[in-house]
């Protein structure tokens, strides 16, 4: 065997890190980008929200108010969006606090609420209580919001979308739950998925794949935070991600 078969699979492997890693840094050139523009066009929403309010001050016909109400109406909501992404991009705190975890579900849902719906994506919310967990609340939302994308993934041609947020008491634990009605994950690939660089998705037409990035770090968000991520899937049934995170315990009096 020449030298140079022995360094073809070493020079194989180096060249897809660094594809990765360029496919990484636009990814956050990307981010930056969004977040620029959601900015400015928060201000345009801004102009849009105040105007309709003025224009409703007046004598108007039953049509015309029920317009402007609708333009109101219209532009709060995309506000409400744009300012939950606007709070995701910003939140880059390392501090652990006092997190309600619903409220975080909520806002993920929010922002990814058109998405599943143009996928045919049923949402079914389960929310036993509100549970408190001592956490990053910005990284908890980039897990669940990796999560909730990678069901939509799994489900192409639509399906059902399950999300139980519980405390376990016993454990002192708060449990999040994510289940899709997917496609599911083989065996052999379930054991590999929260590896660096493992990906089961395949490329589209663009030749644009997963980075293999998500789940693996989000394993090790997790982690950091004491809490755990485990994964249970049936091929063709679907599969379902629970996390757990440390409870916030209620003080005795």
């Amino acid at each position: 065997m020449s030298g140079s078969e022995l360094l073809s699979p070493v020079l194989t492997e180096t060249e897809t890190l660094r594809q990765q890693l360029l496919q990484a840094q636009r990814l956050s050139s990307v981010g930056e980008l969004a977040s620029s523009v959601a900015h400015e066009f928060n201000n345009i929403l801004t102009t849009i929200i105040n105007y309709a309010k003025l224009g409703m001050r007046g004598n108007l016909e039953p049509g015309q108010k029920q317009a402007f109400e609708k333009i109101l109406k219209g532009g709060q909501r995309a506000a409400t969006i744009v300012n939950s992404m606007l709070g995701f991009a910003r939140n880059q705190t390392t501090l652990r606090e006092e997190t309600d975890i619903v409220k975080i579900v909520e806002e993920v849902l929010l922002l990814t609420e058109k998405d599943l719906s143009k996928h045919r994506i049923q949402i079914d919310k389960r929310f036993h209580g509100r549970p408190i967990a001592i956490a990053v609340a910005g990284q908890i939302e980039q897990i669940l919001l990796n999560l909730v994308i990678n069901a939509r993934q799994a489900m192409p041609n639509g399906g059902r979308l399950r999300i139980d947020v519980r405390e376990n008491p016993t454990a002192e634990m708060v449990e999040i739950r994510i289940a899709d009605s997917g496609v599911g994950i083989p065996p052999e690939q379930l054991r590999r998925i929260f590896e660096p660089f493992y990906t089961t998705k395949k490329p589209d037409e663009h030749g644009h794949g997963g980075t293999g990035l998500g789940l693996s770090v989000c394993r090790q968000i997790i982690e950091q935070h004491h809490g755990r991520i485990r994964v249970e899937s049936v091929v063709g049934k679907g599969s379902t991600f629970t996390v757990k995170l440390p409870l916030k315990i209620a003080e005795s009096e």
